[in-house]
C-alpha cells in the first residue's frame, strides 16, 4: 500500500481531462493568433466564409502540416502554384502553451519514472492527433477568379470568348499534416522537459541534465529575447511610419521568421532569396529592396547594408545577447564544469539553434497561370517568394560565435556562479 499511495494524485493530475485542457488551450491560442494575423492581413474579406478555413490551414502550416494549392482555368489555361512557408508566431504560441501544460502537472517533483512521463505524454499526443485531423479536414476551401477584378481587361475578353473561370483553392495532405505534427507535438515536450529545471527526469537520463539543461535553457531564452526585441520594435513602426494593419499582420503571423533572420544574418550567415509580383515584406524596408529584383539575390549584412547601414548593429545585438545566453548558462550548470567545457556546450546548442532557424525560416511560395500556352502571366495573376539559407557556412559561424561567446560567459559567471543544484543533489 506505501507503494501504491503516492503514486494516485500523480496518476489524477497526469488524467485525460488534465490533458484535454492542455490541448484545447494550445489549439485556441493558435487559432486566435492565425485569426487576428489574418484578419489584420485583410483575409477576413475572402468570400464563401473561407476565413474560417484558411485559419485552419494557417494552423496546419504552424505545426508542419502540408497545404497542396490547386487550381482549374479550363482546358486552355494551365495554374500553377506552390507554398512552403511556416507561420511562426502561431508556431511559438501553441509551443509554448502545450509546453507550459505539459509541465504544470510535473512540477515540485524530483525524479518521474519513464512510463509516468510516456503515459502523460501519450494522453496529450492521442488528443493531438484527434485536433489534427479535425484540422486537416476542415483546412480546405476553393474561390473563383474574376479576371475583370483583376485589371486583366485583355485576359477578361479571352476568357469571356473561350469561357475561361479561373479557379483556385487549398486542400491539406492529410496524411504528412498528422504526421509531422505529431513529431512536431514530440519537440516541444522533449524541449521543455530540457528546458525546465523543475520538470522531473527519469533517474537514467538525470546525468545529461548538467550539460543539456542549461544550455537549452539559453538557448529558448536567446530566441524568445529576440521575439520580444521585435515586438517592442513592431510597436514602434506601427506607431510612427503607418500601415499598423500590415505591421501586426507581420507580428501575428511571422515575427519569428524575421527576428530569428535577423540573428543569422547578425552571425555572418548568407540566405538567397526573391521577391517578384505582388508578394510582399512589410518590415523591414531595406529587405524588401535587396529582394526585389529580376533574380535570386544574396541577403547579408554586405547586401542590406548597401540600403540600410543601420543593419551593422546587428552584429552588435548578437554579441551582447549571446554573452548574455552564455551567461545564463553558465549560471545554470555546476561550478565544477571548466570555461573550455561551457564554450564547448555553447557551440554546440547555437549551432543547433541555427540549423533549426534555417530549417524553419525558409520559404517558397510561387503562383502563376499561363493562357493559351504563352506562359506565366505577370501583374496580379503570378507571383514568386523564396527565401533559403546557406546551412553550413550559418552553422560554421554558429559554432565560431558559441564558442567564443560561452568561454567570455563562463569567465563572467565565474565569481557569481553557485554549484547548482546539480553538484548539490549529487553530493547529497
Amino acid at each position: 500500500m506505501s507503494v501504491l499511495t503516492p503514486s494516485r494524485p500523480a496518476v489524477a493530475a497526469h488524467g485525460w481531462v488534465r490533458a484535454f485542457v492542455t490541448v484545447l488551450a494550445g489549439l485556441v491560442a493558435m487559432g486566435v493568433v492565425a485569426a487576428l494575423g489574418l484578419w489584420a492581413a485583410g483575409a477576413a474579406d475572402l468570400p464563401d466564409n473561407a476565413f474560417p478555413r484558411v485559419v485552419a490551414a494557417t494552423v496546419v502550416t504552424a505545426v508542419g502540416g502540408t497545404i497542396e494549392l490547386s487550381g482549374d482555368a479550363g482546358v486552355l489555361a494551365d495554374p500553377d502554384a506552390g507554398l512552403t512557408v511556416i507561420p511562426l508566431s502561431v508556431t511559438l504560441t501553441g509551443a509554448l502553451v502545450l509546453a507550459a501544460g505539459f509541465l504544470r502537472p510535473l512540477r515540485h517533483r524530483a525524479v518521474a519514472g519513464a512510463g509516468e512521463l510516456a503515459g502523460w505524454a501519450a494522453r496529450i499526443a492521442v488528443l493531438w492527433l484527434a485536433a489534427l485531423l479535425g484540422l486537416s479536414f476542415t483546412a480546405r476551401q476553393s474561390f473563383s477568379l474574376s479576371l475583370d477584378e483583376l485589371g486583366q481587361d485583355v485576359l477578361a475578353d479571352i476568357g469571356d470568348l473561350f469561357g475561361i473561370s479561373p479557379e483556385v483553392g487549398f486542400t491539406t495532405d492529410v496524411v504528412s499534416s498528422v504526421l509531422f505534427g505529431l513529431l512536431w507535438l514530440a519537440g516541444v515536450l522533449v524541449l521543455a522537459l530540457l528546458v525546465s529545471r523543475g520538470a522531473p527526469l527519469p533517474g537514467r537520463l538525470l546525468r545529461f541534465q548538467e550539460s543539456v539543461r542549461p544550455a537549452a535553457y539559453a538557448m529558448v531564452a536567446l530566441l524568445l529575447a529576440y521575439v520580444v526585441l521585435g515586438v517592442v520594435i513592431g510597436v514602434i513602426v506601427a506607431a510612427t511610419r503607418g500601415h499598423p494593419a500590415e505591421t501586426f499582420a507581420a507580428m501575428l503571423l511571422g515575427l519569428p521568421n524575421l527576428v530569428w533572420l535577423a540573428l543569422t544574418i547578425g552571425l555572418g550567415a548568407t540566405w538567397d532569396g526573391r521577391v517578384d509580383g505582388p508578394f510582399g515584406l512589410p518590415m523591414p524596408h531595406a529587405l524588401d529592396e535587396v529582394l526585389r529584383g529580376g533574380e535570386v539575390s544574396e541577403l547579408n549584412l554586405s547586401t542590406l547594408s548597401e540600403h540600410d547601414g543601420r543593419v551593422w548593429w546587428l552584429i552588435a545585438v548578437d554579441a551582447v545577447l549571446l554573452l548574455a545566453a552564455a551567461f545564463v548558462m553558465a549560471r545554470r550548470s555546476p561550478a565544477r564544469i571548466r570555461p573550455w567545457q561551457h564554450a564547448v556546450h555553447m557551440a554546440v546548442a547555437l549551432a543547433l539553434t541555427v540549423l533549426t532557424i534555417c530549417l524553419l525560416a525558409r520559404t517558397s511560395a510561387h503562383y502563376g497561370l499561363s493562357i493559351l500556352g504563352i506562359g506565366e502571366l505577370g501583374g496580379d495573376l503570378a507571383g514568386e517568394l523564396l527565401l533559403r539559407p546557406h546551412i553550413w557556412p550559418a552553422i560554421g559561424l554558429a559554432l565560431l560565435w558559441g564558442l567564443v561567446t560561452g568561454f567570455l560567459g563562463a569567465l563572467l559567471a565565474r565569481p557569481l556562479r553557485h554549484r547548482g543544484e546539480v553538484a548539490e543533489r549529487g553530493e547529497g
